[in-house]
């Protein structure tokens, strides 16, 4: 953690760099490099901290979904209902929303690059455990705490991707960042259902141990940017204070940026909107292999399989697609990293309602395709706009209060009222689908209103000092 020591005083600034014993301290924040005419050089970071990052959200996906898809034989293993199996999946989601507020106030204090590691380390080992369950009680337990480790690290990636990249490059870097988080998706999907087919669930949650930890090195050989340096406004954070330093500072800084979280009109619009279509897309990524097998005849194995090829084939290029969009078309446009997905997002989740129609599998495949497609290429700019709104002081704040709102609007009960719809209906997930699926419409035009806020906000954030607690 950064001591109280490594602050500037008086003229000097962030920008400079503290010595101790002959050398620079390896956890100082480093300022970006300039041009000639005294310019930010905004393309001096190379793609490195991107693609570091990118790996560490698939890594998160694969330890989360390897559930999914081992789902009807842990189902089956413990005799569980499918109201309990959709509280098993929720208790993750729930978790991680809850441990994201203070995550988000770590992520404003700390290294950032240090306590992404460590957490990584942790939840991989958390994910392991899973496989010594021997109840639905014990499961529920290390599900939840999986979800805690985890939520440590999304705020302080999020963080650091918008102050190693700036506005013009960051639909680019949240791009990537989707891309392996898809990949780590249809990974976890398919392990968990092949490898639960073949030897049994328990073996599924042996295999991601090693993978974290060598992500989590290189997670710990990054730099730490100095926040707010590619905005050219660099922030100084105040004193870092031990983590135990109390709750009252923790809480005080906390409400200040949530009262600017939603003094921002953007994000008071994309809280509602996101919450709206979070709901239906975790419901749907959760009972979609539930709904090849009940309703479309396919094995457990082949279900989770073609979920996770569906999220790869489609969700992969979608990202691209949005990414480069965001930084070369959506710019251009008034509200355009905000009027993008709320398009894509009205058109895919209109196809994909279609593939719930009674007809062949084929069918069904290629609309879920062109739906997940067009879907997926709302994520970076809309990822993309919402860092581009908050100060970069409170970046961390800003994710973690979007993502406790969304969690308890939108994802916290998705996954139990989709199955609980499923089972009252005899496993019938098709209609079960169906009646879920209006939130992504819903949520689409409340983004579509936020556009109107979004440059003006982005002008507010870039020219105003972040509040202090």
């Amino acid at each position: 953690m950064l001591g109280e020591d490594s602050l500037s005083k008086g003229s000097e600034s962030w920008l400079g760099r503290r010595r101790h014993a002959g050398r620079a301290c390896e956890d100082e924040p480093v300022a970006k490099p300039m041009t000639s005419g005294g310019k930010l050089a905004e393309d001096a970071t190379s793609l490195w901290p991107m693609w570091v990052l990118a790996f560490v959200l698939m890594i998160d996906q694969v330890d989360q979904n390897i559930l999914r898809g081992a789902a009807s034989p842990i189902q089956h293993a413990f005799h569980l209902s499918d109201f309990q199996l959709g509280l098993l999946l929720s208790c993750y989601t729930i978790a991680n929303g809850i441990v994201s507020v203070p995550a988000g106030y770590l992520a404003d204090r700390w290294v950032r690059r240090r306590g992404i590691a460590i957490t990584l380390v942790v939840w991989s080992a958390i994910t392991a455990l899973t496989a010594a369950a021997f109840d639905f009680a014990s499961l529920v337990v290390v599900r939840t705490a999986l979800g805690m480790g985890e939520a440590v690290s999304e705020p302080s990636s999020s963080s650091l991707l918008a102050d190693f990249y700036p506005q013009r490059r960051r639909g680019l870097a949240f791009a990537a960042q989707q891309c392996l988080s898809f990949i780590g998706f249809g990974l976890g999907l398919s392990l968990g259902g092949i490898v639960a087919s073949a030897a049994g669930w328990r073996a599924a949650f042996l295999l991601v141990g090693l993978p974290g930890s060598l992500i989590a090195f290189a997670v710990w050989r990054l730099r730490e940017p100095v926040r707010g340096a590619v905005d050219q406004a660099p922030e100084e954070l105040g004193p870092a204070l031990p983590l135990a330093h109390g709750l009252k500072e923790m809480t005080a800084h906390l409400l200040v940026g949530f009262r600017t979280v939603l003094s921002i009109r953007t994000l008071r619009y994309a809280l509602i909107g996101v919450s709206a279509l979070l709901f239906t897309v975790t419901a749907a990524a959760s009972a979609l292999p539930q709904f090849y097998e009940h309703q479309l005849g396919k094995s457990t194995g082949q279900a989770a399989a073609f979920t996770g090829l569906l999220i790869v084939l489609a969700g992969v290029p979608g990202v691209f697609v949005g990414g480069r969009l965001a930084d070369r078309i959506a710019l251009r446009y008034r509200g355009g990293r905000v009027a993008l997905p709320a398009i894509a997002l009205l058109f895919g989740g209109s196809v994909f309602v279609l593939s719930f129609i009674h007809m062949a599998f084929a069918a069904v495949y290629v609309l879920e395709l062109a739906g997940t497609f067009l879907v997926t290429v709302a994520v970076p700019p809309l990822k993309a706009g919402l860092s581009d709104v908050l100060p970069a002081r409170i970046r961390g704040t800003g994710f973690a209060a979007f993502n406790i709102v969304s969690v308890i609007a939108g994802q916290a009960a998705a996954s139990v009222v989709v199955f609980s719809i499923a089972g009252a209906l005899g496993n019938n997930y098709r209609t079960a689908l169906l009646i879920i699926s209006p939130g992504v419409a819903a949520g689409a035009l409340v983004l579509w209103r936020a556009r109107r806020y979004l440059d003006a906000d982005v002008a507010r954030a870039r020219s105003a000092p972040a509040p202090r607690g």
